[in-house]
């Protein structure tokens, strides 16, 4: 498309594209726009970073003259108020402008009395690593997550559609919410409990080599996130506030019940505030989005050397039955990794012997 080409409304989207932020979300932006044929524009503050989302093939600086279908603000939380200000300044007269932040409601606020209010659409992809920059981007980053768009109250039907169409071209599922809900949801499902994770792995810092020794999945799983940036999550975590202040009482509360059962030897108390905790695993949805199934972990023994994770995916495969999720631990001493395959629960039996038939060994 010419640099020159001017953009076009509803919900078809021909671009071009600019990415403001060409950090890993915005730069896996960027791909996914490219892998479906699409311009795109790159913007940072960072010439480094656009150089580098250049030359891996995210597209190009943007240069005068450049009008843009739809701007896709991607910096991190303290900028965002203002970036969407300034990305409304300076779009075309029917240029959309989305922003991928995590909290929603703030920088709907900061351009509140905009003249060009009605084409903003927040918007949020559900996706990310704990790694960033834009080295860490891939074009398939979205692909089949959920990516909540969160209009205004002044947004127009035809910008809703443009930032649903930039969805969909990025592999996505689109999830409709307003912005404080928004901010209610993601305060529940990402904000407290990167938190939590964080206040569980700071009980790790300075532990003795002894007690690390005897670390194994269960520690990994649960402070897995607390490896994220702290300044980003800070800026992430401080945006949204009120809604992770209120759940952080709700916790708070069930922390001191835990206390008093844990010191009082109330095993019933316990139990009770366990199965509230199982309960909540339970109403995660599953695989698509579908209501989840009864699942069942496969362990295998495998040998640490080249190939043989490779072999026995071979075999999972050949069984029939599908892997729904895997994971490796690696504990200290032991010569071999241990290998669990999640499958529906109803098929665990037939994938044992499937195993156990090639000669794997399963504990």
């Amino acid at each position: 498309m010419s640099e020159q080409a001017t953009p076009t409304g509803g919900g078809s989207l021909v671009g071009p594209v600019e990415i403001v932020g060409t950090g890993l979300i915005g730069t896996s932006i960027a791909l996914a726009c490219r892998r479906a044929g699409l311009e795109v524009l790159l913007t940072d503050t960072s010439p480094d970073h656009v150089r580098t989302a250049t030359g891996l093939g995210a597209g190009r600086p943007r240069a005068a003259g450049d009008v843009p279908q739809v701007v896709v603000v991607a910096v991190p939380p303290d900028a965002l108020g203002s970036a969407v200000g300034a990305a409304l300044d300076a779009a075309g007269p029917e240029t959309v402008v989305t922003d991928v932040g995590s909290v929603k409601a703030a920088p709907l606020a900061a351009v509140q009395g905009h003249p060009a209010l009605s084409r903003y659409v927040g918007s949020h992809p559900m996706a990310g690593t704990e790694h960033s920059g834009p080295l860490s981007a891939s074009a398939a980053l979205f692909d089949g997550r959920p990516w909540a768009v969160t209009p205004g109250p002044s947004s127009t039907p035809s910008a809703v559609r443009q930032v649903e169409a930039l969805v969909l071209l990025c592999g996505a599922v689109p999830v409709h919410l307003s912005p404080s809900e928004h901010d209610r949801a993601v305060a529940r499902t990402s904000h407290v409990p990167h938190l939590m994770a964080s206040l569980v792995a700071g009980t790790l810092a300075g532990a003795p080599a002894e007690h690390l020794a005897l670390s194994g999945t269960g520690v990994r799983d649960v402070t897995r996130v607390a490896g994220g940036d702290p300044r980003l999550y800070s800026q992430i975590i401080g945006g949204n506030a009120t809604a992770v202040a209120n759940l952080l009482a709700e916790v708070r509360d069930r922390l001191d019940l835990v206390l008093e059962a844990v010191a009082g030897g109330d095993r019933a108390g316990l139990e009770s505030l366990l199965g509230f905790g199982q309960a909540g695993t339970r109403v995660i949805p599953g695989k698509h989005g579908v209501a989840p199934q009864p699942m069942a972990a496969v362990r295998v023994a495998v040998p640490d050397h080249p190939g043989e994770l490779a072999r026995l995916f071979a075999d999972a495969g050949a069984s029939g039955v599908n892997i729904e999720d895997v994971r490796i631990d690696h504990d200290p001493g032991r010569p071999v990794g241990l290998v669990e395959l999640d499958v529906v629960a109803v098929r665990a039996d037939e994938l044992r012997a499937a195993l156990e038939s090639k000669g794997w060994t399963v504990p």
